[in-house]
């Protein structure tokens, strides 16, 4: 399989969500294309959640931070410039989580430090969060990204995130700062680059390769721009903010669920569903089955068919959102 790399020029998170997104539209089959990237300021929200719960937005635009989405599940993050941020951007047959994870993981031990994955979606060190990884699946390709805290300031992260205190208890701690960490921690003197420079080493070694670089110079500054135009909107980012009468919100195991709706005369006809889980698919299939339908227990569960492919997970989601719609109708 061909390697390729590239690396951001910029630290504006709408360019460079927007170059993340022009890469999986490019990337071939038979290759794995490593993007590396960092943001100024900035919270990232998942394709799911709702900004203002996730965000203390008027702090952030206060000390004039972004707020961006992105096109994959999981949680908000915080990114600044002590944070390096990957992407692995992978032709379908050749998408592999676990020898992604790898790469990373082999990156941070060949600095000296003994990282593992852990839950979900995370990369720990000492049983502490530094790596928090999301996945995208498109039409042609998928993406799998992630942060790498190096030496990330952990007062704005409190600051401008609001993490619910449900997940803070299921993680066992009592802060959000608490609960990560930086790499710098256990290595004083560790830079941005060569954490670059290991990620692009264990990125080869994992797939016994040599990486190609790729000039920014040769992508269609046209697409590219409408990308970025895409990533700037409001719309995109704030998601809609209409009157809802109804809402029903849990946590569970697998992430948390706001469902908003709107009810007439007994009948949805407006419904948002917010959610840091990494199924992102399952939300937007829910909000169309549930649309038009009658506000009662025994008819939504008709409509929950959630068709995930890990079976268990599928039967564990429908579970627990049959429990919730029971307790609360």
């Amino acid at each position: 399989m061909k390697l390729r790399t590239i690396e951001s020029n910029t630290f504006n998170p709408y360019q460079n969500l927007g170059l993340e997104e022009y890469l999986l539209h490019h990337v071939n089959q038979d290759e794995c294309i490593l993007y590396l990237w960092q943001n100024q300021r900035t919270v990232v929200i998942g394709r799911n959640q709702n900004a203002w719960k996730e965000c203390h937005l008027a702090k952030l635009e206060q000390d004039g931070g972004y707020l961006a989405r992105r096109l994959s599940g999981g949680g908000a993050v915080f990114h600044d410039l002590g944070n390096l941020n990957f992407t692995f951007l992978v032709g379908k047959d050749n998408y592999d989580i676990d020898r992604q994870l790898t790469v990373i993981v082999k990156a941070i031990k060949l600095l000296g430090v003994n990282a593992k994955k852990t839950g979900r979606n995370d990369i720990t060190i000492d049983g502490k969060k530094f790596s928090g990884n999301a996945f995208y699946q498109g039409k042609n390709a998928n993406y799998h990204h992630g942060t790498l805290m190096v030496d990330v300031n952990k007062n704005d992260l409190s600051k401008y995130l609001n993490v619910s205190k449900q997940k803070l208890e299921s993680h066992g701690v009592d802060s959000t700062k608490s609960r990560v960490t930086n790499i710098k921690a256990y290595l004083p003197n560790i830079t941005i680059n060569q954490v670059k420079q290991s990620v692009v080493q264990a990125f080869e070694e994992v797939y016994q390769n040599k990486a190609e670089r790729i000039n920014l110079d040769t992508m269609n500054q046209n697409q590219y721009q409408q990308l970025i135009t895409k990533y700037q909107q409001n719309q995109w980012n704030y998601g809609k903010t209409k009157d809802f009468n109804h809402q029903l919100s849990k946590r569970f195991d697998w992430g948390d669920i706001d469902l908003f709706v709107k009810v007439k005369n007994g009948v949805i006809n407006d419904i948002m569903i917010n959610s840091d889980s990494l199924e992102i698919d399952w939300i937007e299939r829910l909000q169309k089955q549930w649309m038009n339908q009658q506000y009662q227990y025994h008819t939504l569960v008709e409509y929950l068919n959630l068709g995930i492919k890990n079976r268990s997970l599928n039967d564990l989601m429908e579970r627990d959102i049959k429990s919730l719609l029971q307790s609360e109708l």
